[in-house]
């Protein structure tokens, strides 16, 4: 029997890390409530079709960052929901979110993820990332204050 640690494991090193698609068909619920919102969105999706959602994602982030990687720093299960640390990291090589051109930068950020598992599959998303650092080391934000940094 999985556990529900091995399917958040598997979210991570198979659909994202080694980009294998077709795991979303056996973790994700086939309705799939997601609470996340995506780097320069403005809404949460909310209700998905689970398997078709984690594809679709997985697949915006690996055409943005083809060598993502995401390892779990920490885990913790409790009942039917699962808290999780990330660092994820990777080069820039495709437009960010569709419209900015590559750049080229590495990213390393760290996130945290929530799920809720029903009936042996991921059911539920929550994410916290740090975005605005990623952003910043891939040069698409400048940090406030004088070039070069503070002053002296």
């Amino acid at each position: 029997m999985t556990t529900h640690k091995e399917l958040v494991r598997r979210f991570f090193e198979e659909l994202f890390t080694q980009g294998d698609l077709s795991c979303g068909e056996e973790i994700a619920a086939s309705t799939y409530v997601e609470h996340a919102v995506a780097p320069f969105g403005r809404d949460a999706p909310g209700a998905v079709d689970g398997p078709s959602h984690l594809r679709q994602t997985a697949s915006w982030l690996r055409e943005q960052f083809p060598d993502v990687v995401m390892t779990i720093e920490s885990i913790v299960e409790e009942g039917d929901l699962v808290a999780v640390r990330v660092h994820s990291q990777g080069t820039n090589l495709g437009p960010l979110n569709g419209v900015i051109p590559p750049t080229g930068r590495r990213f390393a950020a760290h996130q945290s993820h929530w799920f809720r598992v029903a009936d042996a599959r991921l059911a539920e998303h929550w994410a916290t990332r740090d975005d605005l650092p990623a952003m910043i080391q891939l040069g698409v934000i400048r940090p406030p204050g004088p070039p070069g940094g503070p002053p002296s």
